[in-house]
């Protein structure tokens, strides 16, 4: 077992989520069993993945630049008895292999945990062809499968543990870049489609996901400052979302806020607006994420503040509804 504390959170976040879950989660799980297999399309160098083959050339497949035969393949290891991770860029993982997720996962529901790196927009130089703003849309549409994203790099490592231990299909979706923000600064319990309430208040509800998960606690802090108490859930499971939580927000808040890097049609906010249209609640929503567009190319960050996904923003969007209901 990894040891959690404060000098190995800190290495694990300046590694991002990919190098946490690629490096050393994997590496980890493959050391005490030998039914893990990592298979790869032409990005063992490239996403830290050559340790690993060194360590696990047994365990370890690279297909070369082929994402869908990546599917196929992991498939086949996954029907004869093997837990398979497969690896690549969030837009390729999701668009390009979705008819082979589909019909080889979905429908055998065979043992595949797709990683999916750099999600959102953290390829920004690479424009809208290596966006994902679409794929939690695209995998929660499977039915079966379970869809994950982590707030940070310790709670990617829990994950990984966590859902190697199932035998469902699953999407991991790893926001962000190097030096990704710590949330956890100390072990905790994790539990798949358990959310974790990290900060508690009363009028409104962040409910977020991935690296917006930090921006959510800097705009319930903002808040704060203003007189507007706030809650702060960790959704880092979407599929099967919390039902339970979101039960408890709906009693004790007036508003509910998601926040994702994602499109805001068909992801966590629509996850949430879904459960939601099945209660009788007076609660309302607002929808924090790229709406409904392509977003441009440029640096990380600078497309983050572009879109109203950085905590400034999104706290003067709350406190503008809440005036316009008042």
């Amino acid at each position: 077992m990894l040891e959690i504390n404060s000098r190995n959170i800190r290495t694990w976040s300046m590694m991002g989520q990919r190098g946490a879950a690629l490096i050393i989660a994997l590496s980890e799980l493959a050391s005490a069993r030998k039914d893990i297999m990592v298979v790869t399309a032409d990005l063992s160098l490239g996403s830290g993945l050559e340790r690993y083959k060194i360590a696990f050339p047994e365990q370890f497949v690279d297909v070369g630049i082929a994402e869908q035969n990546m599917i196929g393949v992991a498939a086949g290891l996954a029907k004869e008895g093997n837990c398979v991770f497969t690896t690549t860029y969030a837009p390729f993982a999701s668009m390009r292999c979705y008819e082979q997720i589909r019909n080889n996962l979905g429908v055998n529901e065979f043992n595949v945990k797709i990683i999916g790196f750099s999600s959102g927009v953290a390829m920004g130089a690479g424009g809208s062809c290596h966006h994902a703003i679409e794929d939690i849309a695209i995998m929660r549409s499977i039915p079966k499968m379970i869809v994950l994203s982590p707030a940070d790099a310790l709670e990617t490592i829990k994950m990984i543990e966590e859902v190697s231990k199932t035998d469902r299909p699953a999407y991991i979706r790893l926001t962000g870049n190097l030096n990704c923000p710590v949330v956890y600064k100390e072990d905790f319990e994790y539990k798949i489609g358990k959310a974790n309430i990290l900060r508690t208040g009363e009028r409104v509800a962040l409910i977020a996901a991935g690296t917006m998960v930090n921006e959510a606690i800097r705009t319930s802090k903002l808040l704060e400052e203003k007189g507007i108490s706030s809650t702060v859930v960790d959704m880092h499971t979407i599929k099967p979302i919390d039902k339970e939580v979101i039960d408890k927000l709906t009693k004790e808040h007036e508003l509910i806020v998601t926040v994702e890097e994602h499109n805001i049609i068909g992801g966590l906010g629509s996850a949430v607006a879904e459960y939601l249209s099945t209660k009788e609640t007076h609660t309302r929503q607002l929808f924090i994420g790229f709406n409904d567009i392509f977003p441009k190319m440029g640096d990380y960050n600078y497309l983050l503040k572009e879109y109203g996904l950085y905590a400034e923003t999104i706290c003067s969007r709350v406190i503008e509804n809440l005036e316009k209901r008042a």
